[in-house]
C-alpha cells in the first residue's frame, strides 16, 4: 500500500522537543514503514524519517520565525494534494485545512483529529464527514455533530523509553507552562507534600512564567527547561510520579502514557481523557482539586510500576497503534 502521510510544519518531524502532532506523524510513518509498507512523509525539509520525504520548506514556521504560518500552510498542503494520485491513501495530521481539497482528488483521506482548536472549526468537519474518514485520539475528544470510523490511541514509540523499577523520589511536571496544563497547581501540590518538583517543557505562556511560576524556583522547585528525548527518557523514568494538573479537557496526554510506560504512575485531575488513560488506583490516581492530588502523593508507593508499564505498554505503544491504522486503512480503500 502506498501511503501519504501529511504532518504539520510548526516544527520537525519528529520535534526536538514539543510537538505532539508532529510526533505522532513520525511514530505512524516509521510504524508503518518497519511492516513493509511505502510511505512517504510530507513534513519539514529538516525531519527525520526511514521513509521517503517530500518537503517545500527546510524549517518549521515555529522555529524559522521569518517565515509566515499562512503561506506555509498553503504551500504544503496543496504539495501533497496535488501528487494524490500518487497514494492509495492519504493520513491527514493537519487539522481541518487539508479537508478542503478532498473533494477535488479522488484517492481518500483518513483524518486523525487531535483535538478542536475552536467549536468554530467543526463547521469545517461537518461539510466533509459524508466524503472522508474521522478517527479521534480518545472518546473523550469527539465531537456530538460528527461522525467517526474508530477511536485510535495515540501511540509512543517504545524503544525511546526504558522501564525503571527503582525511581528517585522527586515529582515531575512535564509539559507546556501554560495555565491550561496546570503548573502552579504541580507547585502546590508539590509543596503541600513536601516533595521535590522538577519541572520540565516549553514556555508557551511567558507572562505566567515569569509570573506565577519562577519567584517559586528554590532547591524544592526546580527547572530544567525544555526537555529533548534523552532528557524527556531520563526524566520521566526517575520519577516517583508525574502531576498532571490540567485545567482543560485534554484530548489525550502523550507525557502521561509515556511515563506509565516507564512505570512511573501518574496523578492527574479527572478531566478529558485522564479516565481513559489512567486505571485509578492501578496506574495512578484520577483527583479532583489540589488537597487530593496532595493525598495521592502520599500513597504512590501502593502503585505497581509493573501493572503501569505493562498497562502502557498493551494500550498505548506505537505497534497497537499502527496495527489500529493499518487495518482501518485496508477498510478504507476496499470500500
Amino acid at each position: 500500500m502506498k501511503i501519504g502521510i501529511l504532518s504539520p510544519v510548526a516544527w520537525r518531524t519528529p520535534p526536538r522537543h514539543y510537538g505532539p502532532w508532529e510526533q505522532m506523524a513520525s511514530n505512524i510513518t516509521e510504524g508503518l514503514v518497519a511492516k513493509g509498507q511505502d510511505v512517504t512523509l510530507f513534513a519539514t525539509g529538516d525531519s527525520l524519517t526511514s521513509g521517503k520525504l517530500d518537503s517545500v520548506i527546510s524549517q518549521g514556521y515555529e522555529e524559522d520565525r521569518n517565515l509566515d504560518a499562512k503561506v506555509v500552510e498553503c504551500l504544503h498542503i496543496s504539495n501533497l494534494m496535488e501528487k494524490a494520485s500518487d497514494f492509495d491513501i492519504i493520513h491527514n495530521h493537519y487539522d481541518f485545512l487539508p479537508l478542503s481539497f478532498s473533494k477535488l482528488i479522488s484517492k481518500p483521506i483518513i483524518t486523525t483529529i487531535h483535538g478542536f482548536s475552536s467549536p468554530k472549526i467543526i463547521a469545517v468537519y461537518k461539510k466533509y464527514n459524508q466524503s472522508s474518514s474521522y478517527v479521534s485520539i480518545s472518546n473523550s475528544n469527539r465531537s456530538p455533530e460528527l461522525e467517526y470510523l474508530a477511536t485510535v490511541y495515540n501511540g509512543i514509540q517504545t524503544t525511546e523509553f526504558s522501564f525503571v523499577e527503582f525511581p528517585d523520589d522527586y515529582l515531575l511536571f512535564f509539559g507546556r507552562i501554560h495555565p491550561d496544563k496546570g503548573t502552579l497547581e504541580a507547585i502546590e501540590i508539590a509543596k503541600r507534600s513536601k516533595r521535590k518538583l522538577i519541572i520540565a517543557g516549553i514556555i508557551q505562556d511567558q507572562g505566567y512564567f515569569k509570573e506565577k511560576i519562577e519567584p517559586h524556583f528554590t532547591d524544592q522547585i526546580i527547572f530544567a527547561g525544555s526537555a529533548g528525548p534523552d532528557a524527556r527518557k531520563k526524566l520521566l523514568s526517575g520519577a516517583a510520579a508525574l502531576l498532571h494538573p490540567i485545567n482543560f479537557d485534554e484530548p489525550f496526554g502523550l507525557s502521561v502514557a509515556e511515563a506509565m510506560y516507564c512505570g512511573t504512575p501518574v496523578i492527574a485531575f479527572n478531566r478529558g481523557s485522564m479516565p481513559e488513560l489512567i486505571r485509578d488506583g492501578v496506574t495512578g490516581y484520577l483527583v479532583k482539586d489540589i488537597e487530593t492530588a496532595s493525598e495521592a502523593v502520599t500513597n504512590i508507593n501502593s502503585i505497581s510500576r509493573n501493572s503501569c508499564h505493562t498497562w502502557a505498554k498493551e494500550k498505548f505503544s506505537s505497534e497497537k497503534m499502527v496495527e489500529d491504522y493499518l487495518e482501518l486503512y485496508k477498510q478504507i480503500v476496499q470500500r
